[in-house]
């Protein structure tokens, strides 16, 4: 009688461990399929496989300490100039105008433009020193031109320059060249000529 007290006693313990062991198991379980839905990791950038945003982009830069609104201008071949004042066109859109520190949440002195193709044909840049707060002269700018063919991902660099803006309401061509319609710069096509491209007034 003693012996079967002893086996029931074992076997109790037995249905215990294993009730105990199947519910971690289970536990585990759902935690395991559940953890990738409750955080899942961030996939890091990898810039070099990050599709360029356009076709064309056109970028222009100026010292983010200036309280200085410079303005770009571009224009597409057959197109609108595209600038603050119209920032938008059949080819190229402005992404942001920026006012300098005037309604600025960052620190970044900075304006882009992108276009939705590439025609062939002339492209113009130009920059306008709109107003300059800061009163330190000159603003330097660095201007940027990238283009990426219809069949690739990657962007690349064409033209790149730095300009000196001398005085409030000084409109300058950084730019004017050719592409072709796959996005290559034509040979001897650029030119540095003066040709105001902005229409309107800011508000």
């Amino acid at each position: 009688m003693q012996a079967l007290d002893q086996f029931e006693e074992d076997d109790a313990g037995t249905v215990f461990r294993d009730v105990i062991t199947l519910a971690l198991c289970g536990f585990v379980a759902v935690v395991i399929l559940l953890l990738p839905h409750i955080r899942p990791e961030a996939k890091q950038a990898d810039t070099a496989g990050v599709a360029a945003p356009g076709n064309v982009m056109v970028e222009a830069r100026w010292p983010d300490e200036l309280d200085a609104d410079v303005d770009l201008w571009v224009e597409a071949p057959g197109d609108v100039p595209v600038g603050y004042s119209n920032k938008s066109g059949v080819i190229f859109n402005l992404l942001r105008d920026d006012l300098g520190r005037n309604a600025d949440p960052t620190k970044l002195n900075y304006e882009a433009s992108y276009s939705r193709g590439i025609p062939p044909g002339e492209y113009a840049v130009n920059l306008h020193l709109y107003r300059n707060k800061a009163t330190v002269f000159p603003v330097p700018v660095t201007v940027v031109v990238s283009a990426k063919r219809p069949d690739g991902d990657n962007a690349r660099q064409l033209l790149a320059t730095t300009v000196q803006l001398d005085r409030e309401g000084q409109e300058l061509t950084v730019f004017r060249f050719k592409l072709t319609e796959s996005g290559e710069l034509v040979g001897d096509s650029v030119h540095s000529l003066y040709k105001p491209l902005r229409s309107g007034r800011k508000s």
